[in-house]
């Protein structure tokens, strides 16, 4: 395990079919980077996770949090409301907290068939954002006491 790097995994239980899925797919992709996952977090929907992802982002032993849920576009725009909503608030807390947070939340406008069919797709490009920018934070705050400019991360 790379004891460097621990996540927390935050799933909606809307949807479940593809959120579990998703949950699935996260943690054999962080078994394959060899990363430990310290929590996963149930809740009933994607606009309920802020909460828990601040209370994880609050623990000392979570470095970055992945976020998985599916928004499934309905008859009306609240699919819509509800993806904007989400991302500006987890966009806040990550930057709060100095820490992570990745955005594998499919949607909006996207069908049950496309959320369904991209479920993999997003948690493994939701993990290894978390797992990138941990590692890309952890380089620029070593490297900014020192720095020699330009500095380049990537």
């Amino acid at each position: 395990m790379e004891a460097n790097i621990r996540v927390a995994l935050v799933v909606a239980e809307f949807n479940s079919e593809i959120t579990s899925r998703m949950l699935t797919q996260a943690l054999k992709r962080l078994g394959q980077l060899r990363i430990v996952t310290t929590y996963v977090c149930k809740v009933p929907g994607s606009f309920d996770m802020p909460l828990i992802v601040q209370a994880l982002l609050e623990k000392e032993d979570v470095d970055a949090v992945v976020t998985l849920g599916a928004i499934v576009k309905g008859e009306t725009g609240h699919d819509k409301v509800i993806a904007s909503a989400l991302a500006k608030q987890l966009s806040e807390l990550s930057v709060r907290h100095r820490k992570p947070v990745a955005l594998g939340v499919s949607g909006p406008s996207m069908t049950w068939e496309q959320a369904l069919a991209r479920a993999e797709e997003y948690a493994n490009r939701s993990v290894d954002s978390a797992v990138k920018m941990v590692r890309v934070h952890k380089e620029v705050m070593k490297r900014m006491g020192n720095a020699v400019y330009p500095l380049v991360i990537e």
